[in-house]
């Protein structure tokens, strides 16, 4: 057989964007309460791959937290509406910058708190600002301890801007990028955290699309929190040749490159957890998992690294704990993946029960 013949048969096209599938999919005569509506029942688990550690219900031997944790206690103390017009700001400093627009530090005028303020500066189709703005009225909808809060969005002058909830650490990238590797210990309480945002957005019927180590926003109270519902994907999708868009679609399931071999079907939570287990195989190795270490990524190398190749694993010095929790965010078959509520449950993240892991310590190699 040639080299032609052997060569899988696969058409370099863009990923699937799909519209959103979850809650906020339809416009409302009536929209939803502020706080999202809680509690609801919680998502049946998925079934676990074989030889999986996680705790399956009827486990009596691993009673504690075998269950998903209730949704009230991913619901954050009540506090009243609190809406920020991004014109009631001044601008203090540049926080960062891509290929769309810029974050900056500001402070409100009235009352002297800190926000950040992302801009969108790019002019795009009105199909696509409509998509941006649904996407940040979920986000100031959201009420929960691990999701950054959205205080006000405005569409105005050919610009988007969101006041968002300042995180004084930067995101994990960021962390990545001074320290190379991040240790278990470590780790474990960024999945803990980044796993109860992603359960309570579940429960609401909110999948984020976008998880990687640039949206998940790490500050001195030692806490995680996830950024970016969807904007970075809406956006990349309309921006096919630039690098922005082969970084959001690094963490990309194979499900999302090429649904149809997998019977059609998208499940945006399990997609949400494949994310996930990338970004934590990133930390834990220093470098992207379907790459080499120093290996330029390209759009055509990812997309078949991550349709055709089995996926990556964690190192062989990792612990066995690790290596399990890996294993099962990162089964091909989504179907295979469990719910980030079962993952709660999981070893991995619950050996360190008691332990008090000061996430503020990774931010010492920064200079903020």
């Amino acid at each position: 057989m040639s080299t032609k013949e052997r060569r899988p048969k696969v058409a370099l096209k863009l990923p699937v964007i799909p519209i959103r599938d979850d809650g906020f999919a339809k416009e409302e005569q009536h929209p939803l309460p502020l706080p999202l509506p809680l509690p609801l029942p919680a998502p049946v688990p998925l079934p676990l791959p074989a030889n999986s550690q996680i705790s399956k219900p009827n486990d009596t031997s691993k009673s504690r937290g075998s269950l998903c944790p209730s949704s009230r206690s991913l619901n954050g103390a009540s506090s009243p509406n609190e809406e920020i017009d991004p014109e009631d700001t001044v601008r203090m400093c540049t926080l960062g910058h891509g290929s769309s627009g810029k974050v900056y530090k500001v402070r409100h005028k009235t009352s002297g708190k800190i926000y950040a303020l992302k801009v969108i500066q790019e002019k795009h189709e009105p199909s696509v600002r409509k998509q941006i703005m649904r996407e940040m009225d979920i986000l100031q909808r959201a009420r929960s301890p691990y999701v950054v809060r959205c205080y006000g969005s405005a569409d105005k002058g050919g610009e988007i801007s969101f006041i968002l909830e300042y995180m004084d650490g930067g995101s994990l990238a960021n962390v990545l990028k001074a320290r190379k590797q991040v240790s278990e210990p470590y780790l474990a309480e960024v999945a803990r955290q980044v796993l109860k945002g992603l359960h309570y957005l579940h429960i609401n019927k909110i999948v984020h699309r976008d998880i990687k180590p640039s949206n998940l926003l790490i500050n001195h109270k030692k806490e995680i929190k996830i950024a970016d519902f969807g904007v970075s994907t809406i956006l990349a999708s309309t921006l096919a040749p630039c690098n922005s868009f082969v970084g959001t679609c690094a963490y990309m399931s194979p499900e999302r490159f090429d649904p149809d071999s997998h019977g059609g079907n998208y499940s945006g939570y399990a997609a949400d957890i494949w994310s996930l287990g990338l970004t934590l195989l990133e930390c834990a190795t220093g470098h992207f998992p379907f790459l080499s270490p120093g290996q330029q990524a390209d759009w055509p190398t990812l997309m078949l690294a991550i349709c055709y190749r089995e996926p990556p694993s964690a190192p062989d010095h990792a612990s066995p704990q690790f290596k399990d929790f890996i294993n099962v965010c990162l089964q091909k078959d989504p179907k295979l993946r469990p719910r980030a509520c079962a993952l709660l449950s999981h070893p991995f993240i619950t050996r360190g029960e008691g332990n008090q892991v000061d996430l503020s310590i990774l931010l010492q190699s920064l200079s903020i």
